[in-house]
This record gives C-alpha cells, sequence and structure tokens, in this order.
C-alpha cells in the first residue's frame, strides 16, 4: 500500500520543528543576509545537507520546510544585492536554464491539471518554489571557478559530516536525526544489512549523493592546496555509498570512476556514443526480453529490488497512451508495489506527461553538450579539459542514479548545484566562442580565437 506521505494531502499535520533545527535556521538565516555574496553558499548549503526535510512550519495548511524559507530568505537577498557587471547569472540565461525553466513550469501546470484539487496546485506550487527558487539562488551565487572550488569544498565537508552519522548507524542501529523528529529514528534492514541515510529522508539519496559529488572531489584533489579536504571528501562519499548498502548508489559511484577512466579516449567519445546505441539495439533484437530487462540483472548486494526497477520501466513503456499528454494518476493498478516510482525518468513521465519528460532529458542534454564544447574550446590546457572531463563524469553518475531512485528529498539540491557549476564553468569558453563567431563573421582576424577549435565546435 501506497504511504500517505508520498503524494499531496500526506505529511505532517502541524509543525514539526526541534529548537536546534530552529536556532541553526536561524544562525544559517542572519549568515545568508549578512555574509558577503561569495560565502552565501556555505551556510546555505549545510543547514540544506544537515537539516532532515521532515523539520516543517505549517502555516494554514502549507508546508514551510526549513530548506523552503531559506531559499525564500536566499531569493530575498538576491533581489537586495548589487547587480555586477555580469548580470544576475553568470553567462547570462543559457539554453540548459530555459530548459530547466520550461522544465519546472510543465511540471507544474500538467501535474495540476491532472488532479485538478486545489490541493495539488498548492503542492505544485511549493514544488515549483523549491526547484526554480533553489536553482536561481544558486545560479546567482555560483558565479566563477573560485564560487565553483567553494562549493564543492562545502559539500565535501558534508559528506565527512553524514558519513560519519552514517557509520554511526551502522553501529548503533539509530538514527540520531531521528530524535529532532521529520525522521525514522530506526535503521533499515534488509538482507541482514542496515542501510544508514543520514539527514537524507533515503538511504538511496544518501549514497548516490555520495557517489554523485566523487568525480567533483577527484578534481579538487589536483587543485593546489586542497588535498586534505578532497582526500577527506572521497573517503566520506565512498562511505556514504557503502553504509548505504544499495545497488543503486553502487552502480552509481561505479559509473563515476567509469566515467572518469575513459579520459584517455575523451576525443573518441562520439563514436563510444553510437557503439552504445548500436550494441543496446543489437541487444534488445536477440534478446527474448526486451534489453530494459538488464536493469533486472543488477543486484550488487544480494537484496536490492532490482525486478522492481525493471517493471517499472516496462509498465511505463507498455502504458505510454495512458500518461503521455498529461500524466497518469492510477498507475499504482499496474501492479504490485507500482506506486514506488524509484525511478526519475518514470516518474516524470507519469507525474508530469511527455513534455516534461521531454524537458528534462533536454536539460541533460544540453549540459552535456555545453561540457563537451568548454572542453574542446579548451583543448590543449590539460588541467581546464580534466576539470571539464570531471563535470561530465558528476553528470554521468546523476543519469545512472536516476534509473535506481527519484529525488525527493535534499538530494534535488544537489542536482540543481551541479547544474549551477556547470553553467557557470562554460560561461568564459561559450562566451569566447560566440564572440569568435561574431569577429569570423566580421572578418576579424585578429580575434584570438583558436579557429581550429570552433571550427571542430561548430
Amino acid at each position: 500500500m501506497e504511504p500517505e506521505n508520498i503524494r499531496f494531502g500526506g505529511g505532517a499535520a502541524s509543525t514539526v520543528l526541534h529548537p536546534l533545527v530552529a536556532l541553526a535556521m536561524v544562525l544559517a538565516i542572519v549568515l545568508m543576509m549578512s555574509l558577503p555574496r561569495k560565502h552565501v553558499m556555505t551556510p546555505f548549503l549545510l543547514a540544506i545537507f544537515a537539516i532532515p526535510l521532515g523539520q516543517v512550519i505549517v502555516v494554514a495548511g502549507v508546508h514551510f520546510t526549513v530548506v523552503r524559507i531559506l531559499i525564500i530568505v536566499g531569493l530575498a537577498r538576491l533581489m537586495t544585492s548589487r547587480r555586477s557587471s555580469g548580470g544576475a547569472f553568470s553567462g547570462g540565461l543559457n539554453p540548459v536554464d530555459r530548459a530547466f525553466l520550461l522544465w519546472a513550469t510543465f511540471f507544474l501546470v500538467v501535474f495540476s491539471l491532472q488532479w485538478m484539487e486545489t490541493q495539488a496546485l498548492v503542492k505544485s506550487l511549493g514544488n515549483f518554489l523549491d526547484a526554480v527558487g533553489a536553482y536561481v539562488l544558486m545560479r546567482f551565487l555560483i558565479r566563477d571557478k573560485d564560487d565553483i572550488r567553494r562549493t564543492i569544498k562545502v559539500l565535501a565537508f558534508v559528506t565527512v559530516f553524514s558519513s560519519a552519522f552514517m557509520l554511526n548507524e551502522q553501529v548503533t542501529h539509530r538514527n540520531i536525526f531521528g530524535l529532532l523528529g521529520g525522521a525514522d529514528i530506526g535503521v533499515q534492514e534488509r538482507g541482514g544489512a542496515f542501510r544508514s541515510q543520514g539527514a537524507f529522508d533515503s538511504y538511496l539519496t544518501a549514497g548516490v549523493f555520495g557517489a554523485a559529488l566523487l568525480p567533483l572531489l577527484v578534481f579538487l584533489w589536483k587543485e593546489e592546496k586542497s588535498k586534505l579536504v578532497a582526500g577527506l571528501g572521497i573517503l566520506g562519499a565512498t562511505a556514504m555509498t557503502v553504509t548505504s548498502n544499495s545497488s543503486t548508489s553502487i552502480v552509481a559511484y561505479a559509473a563515476g570512476i567509469v566515467a572518469l577512466c575513459f579520459w584517455p579516449i575523451r576525443k573518441q567519445m562520439r563514436l563510444f556514443r553510437w557503439g552504445l546505441v548500436g550494441t543496446l539495439m543489437g541487444l534488445h533484437l536477440v534478446m527474448k526480453a526486451p534489453v530494459w530487462a538488464l536493469i533486472n540483472r543488477l543486484d550488487l548486494t544480494g537484496s536490492s529490488s532490482s525486478f522492481h526497477r525493471f517493471m517499472l520501466m516496462d509498465n511505463c513503456i507498455r502504458h505510454f497512451t495512458d500518461w503521455c499528454l498529461l500524466g497518469y494518476k492510477a498507475y499504482e493498478t499496474w501492479g504490485f508495489d507500482m506506486w514506488d516510482l524509484s525511478n526519475q525518468y518514470v516518474a516524470y513521465a507519469l507525474r508530469g506527461g511527455l513534455v516534461t519528460l521531454v524537458m528534462f532529458i533536454l536539460i541533460i542534454s544540453r549540459s552535456f553538450g555545453r561540457i563537451g564544447k568548454a572542453r574542446r574550446l579548451v583543448e590543449g590546457n590539460r588541467s581546464q579539459e580534466w576539470f571539464f572531463w570531471c563535470l561530465g563524469a558528476a553528470m554521468t553518475v546523476h543519469v545512472v542514479g536516476y534509473f535506481g531512485i527519484g529525488y525527493f528529498d535534499q538530494m534535488q539540491f544537489a542536482w540543481y548545484a551541479l547544474l549551477a557549476i556547470i553553467c557557470a564553468a562554460t560561461a568564459v569558453p561559450m562566451a569566447e566562442l560566440s564572440q569568435a563567431s561574431d569577429a569570423e563573421l566580421k572578418g576579424d582576424l585578429h580575434a584570438g580565437m583558436n579557429w581550429d577549435a570552433l571550427e571542430a565546435v561548430k
């Protein structure tokens, strides 16, 4: 049976706010409003990943989580801040930004139309505020490579902090964050293994969080005076993945490592991608089951629900006409436990329809595209190339992780942070590409651009 808090209408009926959490929230608000812009991300991220999402203030039936309150405070800081010469966003509004805003808007509209209830609209508006508010705030705060380094260092601290509590759960079988309220104090067990989750709402998202940070921490390891922070972060990220005892987390972690190992053949990735597509098509033709049945084979812990993930995808594909227009409400009738949308692609398809799913995939595609173009533009500068390669590896982890979990808790903000980092990191190379294109049209032979790289990108 589907838990009551999965869809709208569930959750806390009254305020759940521990005094320590209230104190931490007030401190974060004061710091966010008083610190220089470049340091605002520190209290914002620490509060997001250290406070359970179940800590909430309920006003007239509307839920204001601590995260949501901090987003509103951050947006107020944005509105009162002086604009830099580069505008609110570094590099201006780019294709990734547009795809993200369209995705969030379509999700809001389709989900509201699907249910045609006031409470569904309220829930959709809250989710819209979380997504767009957090993304806009992060795009405003992360503007250059220095901001990117600081953000990764903060996230490295989060992995160390979270892994300590998750390791404690393996020993005591108690989640300390449950003492605050809004989270389970017990630790889930399956197949004789305990699955730690820390301040996250699920062991799955906690494990994938560590896996997704690994490539960024590997990049930080190469930076001067950052080896200690990066090293501790790598240990913390690994501990988070291991203690979650989840096949999804382990596969995502392995995907990040494999993506980093493809560095020597970075110039042949187009051939590899088409080879992968051809291989999957060939397998689909020769296999007795559809090619997505391979998901059923992924059980690295001996207690994974990989068959459930396969059935989710299989039912979603077979019932395309049910959800393609405005999503589908009755997906729990498709089979046992089908209410558990442990696949982000399926979740967006069923709750937001085809247009929302397409926009989500477009966000991923455009992000990879900007990373690839930026890497080619800095070709020859190995440190810069490696930086963009690590960003691509981090994206790969999320793409793989989405097949086994939906980001319904703090993990979604790690995704938004990565998108903001990608936009900020690629802003300068893409601006140079645009300027070089304009200069070429004007016949300026002294534009100072690498024309071979420009032609390669085109």
